[in-house]
């Protein structure tokens, strides 16, 4: 085992404990509930999955990815934590959604979604299980709407670590294969989605890139 000779060493080892204490924490006490799918088609880090429907918030914003995630994620904060007619709170869910906002609204489910084009973003969280329209407070900001999304199948392609362009645009790039390869129709724009808070360690978090695609046709 490595000794600790000096103070700063010390104040180092200690840092990492307190980030590291506060990640495995913060991650438990802040995600508590995801939606839940069924699995049907798994291969390595790709899986079709079935969505049932959802109620989502959603806000619409304008900057480069990762500012935007950021904004939106202030704003969808500010209806859960009491920004509300009723000034209630409401549970925390993974994850968190960006898209691309290309014209019309990507059927996304699940995460915090965040999606985009010509800089325009979606950002979304996912109402707690058992959530309606009629049962939710609306917002005080008009900016954050609330939508109820249809069921959904959806490719998606697991990661781990930090969201980085690159990396998403590789996981993108693989997912396409893989909806290629298995002959499924994506019928929407893809979508980041990610499950921890950003105090997070780099090497806990979790991420997906989700694509819709269409359901499997009647006999």
């Amino acid at each position: 085992m490595r000794r600790i000779n000096t103070p700063d060493q010390a104040l180092r080892v200690l840092r990492i404990a307190l980030i590291l204490g506060l990640s495995l924490t913060g991650a438990c006490a802040i995600a508590t509930e995801e939606p839940a799918f069924i699995v049907s088609l798994a291969q390595r880090d790709c899986e079709v999955r079935e969505y049932p429907a959802l109620v989502v918030a959603e806000v619409s914003v304008t900057g480069d990815r990762k500012a935007a995630a950021s904004a939106g994620f202030r704003l969808l904060a500010g209806y859960i934590f009491g920004g509300n007619t009723a000034r209630q709170k409401i549970a925390m869910t993974a994850p968190v959604v960006q898209a691309a906002a290309v014209g019309q609204k990507i059927a996304m489910t699940a995460p915090v979604l965040q999606s985009g084009g010509n800089g325009q973003w979606l950002i979304r969280f996912i109402m707690p299980r058992g959530s309606t329209l009629e049962s939710l407070p609306s917002p005080n900001n008009p900016r954050a709407q609330l939508h109820n999304i249809a069921p959904a199948r959806m490719a998606v392609a697991r990661f781990s670590g930090l969201a980085r362009q690159d990396r998403i645009a590789a996981k993108t790039a693989a997912l396409a294969g893989f909806v290629n390869a298995q002959h499924l129709q994506a019928i929407g724009s893809p979508s980041l989605a990610q499950y921890d808070p950003p105090w997070t360690l780099w090497f806990l978090r979790r991420n997906e890139v989700m694509i819709p695609i269409a359901p499997v046709a009647a006999n």
